[in-house]
């Protein structure tokens, strides 16, 4: 049997959740320091967000294999032998980048949460504000300008390291992440490509929709008028 010249590393619901990701997530700053009647949008970026990592985390325990969290998540041990480089390169995540992923689906959610209860002390309000006091609300909204800045942090470390990749072992990451692809020779012997199928397609779209649902019904709970 011939062996395959690439390897599909992600499937369609991973990279379409990437790439609508950055795009929220940088609508979302853009829309927040032009400030003004843009807010309303950076509100809707927000709702996009919560929406995408909801969704990501229920992907991450039904999803395509190399989606699943089961699949890339490793110990301290498994991040200190890749840095050492003494682990063959595997399909998905590599250990380092993982614990990267799992923080930064942690630090959008927390900002997505923190967002449905802020508040601007003007005119705009999360869809959750009203269920908490002024101070909580306050507190909340501080948190959630804090986490910007580490948010920005992590971004720019993200890049910084499909750069070093790109540049360093001649990896490209991007690609990979807009094809699906990446070539065979990257991998150890026997790397498998992930489950990428009509059915896969379809259950990702059946969970989008629920998820859009949820997201639909919290927006819902925000006061009129505002």
């Amino acid at each position: 049997m011939s062996t395959p010249s690439k390897i599909r590393v992600w499937d369609l619901p991973v990279r379409i959740f990437h790439w609508l990701l950055v795009a929220c997530v940088v609508g979302a700053y853009v829309t927040i320091k032009a400030g003004g009647l843009w807010t309303e949008y950076h509100m809707l970026f927000g709702y996009a967000v919560l929406g995408l990592i909801l969704f990501r985390i229920v992907w991450g325990f039904v999803g395509s294999q190399h989606a699943r969290f089961s699949s890339f998540l490793r110990g301290p041990c498994a991040v200190l032998a890749y840095l050492k480089g003494t682990t063959p390169r595997r399909p998905g995540h590599n250990p380092l980048g993982a614990w990267s992923v799992l923080a930064m689906i942690l630090l959008l959610g927390y900002q997505a949460v923190t967002g449905l209860f802020a508040n601007d002390d003007i005119f705009t309000e999360g869809p959750l504000a009203s269920l908490v006091d002024k101070a909580w609300s306050d507190r909340l909204t501080g948190l959630h300008k804090l986490n910007e800045w580490i948010i920005l942090a992590l971004v720019a470390l993200h890049v910084a390291a499909i750069l070093w990749y790109r540049v360093a072992k001649k990896q490209k990451l991007t690609r990979a992440m807009i094809t699906g692809d990446a070539p065979a020779s990257e991998f150890a012997p026997g790397a498998d490509s992930t489950r990428d199928t009509t059915g896969t397609r379809l259950l990702a779209l059946a969970i989008a929709a629920i998820v859009a649902a949820v997201v639909y019904g919290i927006v819902s709970m925000r006061p009129a008028g505002f």
